[in-house]
């Protein structure tokens, strides 16, 4: 009876220790990665705005937003292939996708700066971007609201003041912003 005992105790133990040794951490390469956060960046195609996706290492930051925005469009990029922009200075067609925009990537002097207080952001352009259409200040306004609401999930609306390089203000908003 004594043996019958001892054959449960047995069986758990067999199964248990299977026999494969304990290691220690094993080097296989480098940490695991995902997808890089997403933000809009707003061209204009046939007289509209649309939403483009664009890589940026600061989610939610809406003067990162705007320095992907001043490296322009994509060549071919758009439903037609034909995106352009209404902000003077920036490029109408780059070749290749710019640098994802991070903390190694810092601000140059001729690239907007942004003030936010809880839904209103000031929006300072730098000199040479004046001039700008109505459809210019749709750009910087949605693009940077776009941002702004990454992290900042709201219904209220983002109002933005934007200064041009020549000092013209404008306000607007993110209501007729394609994608809100």
């Amino acid at each position: 009876m004594k043996a019958l005992r001892s054959v449960p105790l047995l069986t758990l133990l067999a199964l248990t220790s299977c026999g494969i040794p304990a290691t220690g951490v094993v080097e296989a390469g480098g940490p695991a990665s995902g997808t890089l956060p997403m933000t809009q960046v707003y061209f204009v195609e046939d007289g509209a705005l649309v939403a483009m996706p664009r890589t940026t290492e600061l989610p939610g930051d809406p003067e990162a937003a705007l320095r992907l925005l001043m490296a322009g469009p994509l060549a071919g990029e758009g439903r037609s292939g034909r995106l352009s922009t209404e902000i003077p200075g920036v490029p109408t067609a780059m070749a290749l996708p710019p640098a994802t925009d991070g903390p190694g990537n810092p601000p140059s002097p001729d690239t907007p700066t942004v003030t936010v207080k809880r839904d209103a952001m000031t929006i300072r352009l730098p000199p040479g971007m004046d001039r700008l259409s109505g459809i210019g200040v749709r750009q910087i306004v949605c693009t940077a609201a776009a941002a702004y609401r990454l992290t900042r999930p709201s219904d209220a609306t983002v109002t933005a003041e934007v200064t041009d390089g020549g000092g013209r203000r404008v306000t607007a908003s993110d209501e007729d912003c394609p994608d809100r």
